[in-house]
């Protein structure tokens, strides 16, 4: 059977060249596309998850609401009509008992490590240049735990900051703006006193050139000084032993808290949908070219089934049954499939091996400024299902037809 059906195959050379070729692109397609895409999300869910907190907590937010504020204004009022109703939400600057989590998180066993932060905005001057920052206070060990901002460390290393003695490692971008580098001192003011003096002990490229142009890293004591608002926390970053939990452990934490809780991919939907949009196009791509290779499949074999009435009644004649003569020209359609699926995922793994040795920045970080490709296997796995499933779906009809001929038919036919 194996014989025929390779036979068959080699009897049309062209033709068969041609729609294996089709299956072989979009293979190859397929798997170029997606490590390419599928690296860039690693990348960038890298940045979103690994880089910050997984959950963080920040300070309560309220929503105004009709009667919200008629207490504040009018307390001894009974009945209050607004023309113009108070709207919109109500901010609160810090955590109001930062501790009560601390306790809550140190019990959890979900959770792997936690922060407290400080984040606040501060001015960051050198000379006659000043640049407004984004200045955030943690205890470096902890925010090591948390982030992997040691592996984004240009010069110096991240603990450097210590618990206290104005220490600070700052983004890359904002040294450049401010012409200042490592071993140098920042003047940081809150704009409510003088400025405080800063030692910069590192620098960092996260490759968000919104972050590395505005960041600056200190101790949690040090920017509570500096801003003037000792033993205050705005935020909690924390890090789960299972990162899949996230938005489950931050539901269930929103429920028992007044303060803002958030996991990493609901602070990130919009990025997220793009993921979803990226996926759609390249399973759109990939299927759209493994269709039109499917259409030659199924060209390839209803001629062949035309051209080779004479052989199937042969066939048919001495003993063998429609299951026997549909699985023939099944087993062609099949063929292709895997033939060319298996050339292009040999492409495919070349293209992706290709592409990942393009650089694409030249700071270091994560791939060392090379173009992010990921080789996993279900990419492979997916890509030669897609391919011989399409090919094998091709050969259906015509292998159904080519069954269902017999040696009368095919005489009356032939005979006419």
């Amino acid at each position: 059977m194996w014989f025929l059906a390779i036979r068959h195959l080699l009897s049309k050379p062209r033709q068969t060249a041609l729609t294996l070729a089709g299956i072989t692109l979009g293979t190859a397609a397929y798997v170029a596309i997606s490590g390419m895409m599928l690296g860039f999300q690693t990348y960038i869910i890298d940045q979103l998850v690994n880089n910050d907190a997984q959950i963080r907590v920040t300070a309560r937010e309220d929503i105004v609401t009709l009667h919200s504020l008629d207490d504040a204004f009018f307390p001894a009022a009974s009945h209050i009509f607004w023309e113009v109703p108070p709207a919109g939400r109500r901010d609160y600057a810090y955590i109001e008992y930062p501790a009560g989590w601390f306790e809550r998180l140190d019990r959890d066993v979900r959770v792997a490590a936690y922060s407290p932060q400080l984040v606040t905005q501060m001015l960051a001057a050198r000379g006659r240049i000043s640049v407004s920052t984004r200045f955030i206070g943690s205890e470096p060990e902890r925010q090591a735990r948390v982030s992997n901002i040691e592996k984004y460390m240009l010069v110096g290393h991240f603990r450097d900051i210590g618990s206290t003695g104005n220490r600070v490692v700052v983004g890359d971008g904002l040294l450049n703006k401010l012409g200042t580098r490592v071993s140098e001192n920042l003047l940081i003011s809150s704009g409510k006193g003088q400025p405080v003096p800063f030692k910069i002990v590192g620098s960092f490229h996260l490759g968000v050139k919104s972050l590395d142009d505005t960041t600056i890293f200190g101790a949690l004591s040090d920017v509570q000084k500096a801003y003037g608002t000792p033993s205050r926390v705005s935020d909690i970053a924390i890090r789960l032993t299972d990162v899949s939990q996230a938005r489950t452990v931050a539901d269930e934490w929103a429920l028992l808290s007044q303060e803002k809780v958030q996991s990493w991919d609901e602070a990130n939907e919009g990025i997220m949908s793009v993921f979803k949009t990226q996926n759609v196009m390249r399973y759109s791509m990939t299927v759209s070219i493994l269709v039109v290779a499917g259409f030659g499949i199924y060209n390839i074999l209803s001629m062949a089934v035309q051209q080779k009435r004479r052989e199937i009644a042969i066939l048919r004649s001495i003993g063998y049954e429609p299951s026997d003569i549909l699985w023939l020209f099944q087993l062609q359609g099949m063929l292709l499939g895997a033939a060319g699926g298996l050339l292009g995922l040999l492409i495919g793994y070349e293209l992706c091996t290709l592409m990942s040795h393009i650089q694409v920045s030249p700071q270091r970080g994560l791939g060392n400024g090379m173009m992010m490709v990921s080789f996993d296997a279900f990419i492979y796995a997916r890509a030669f299902l897609i391919s011989f499933g399409v090919a094998a779906l091709a050969g259906v009809l015509p292998s159904r037809a080519a069954g269902k001929l017999t040696p009368i038919d095919i005489i009356r036919t032939e005979g006419s």
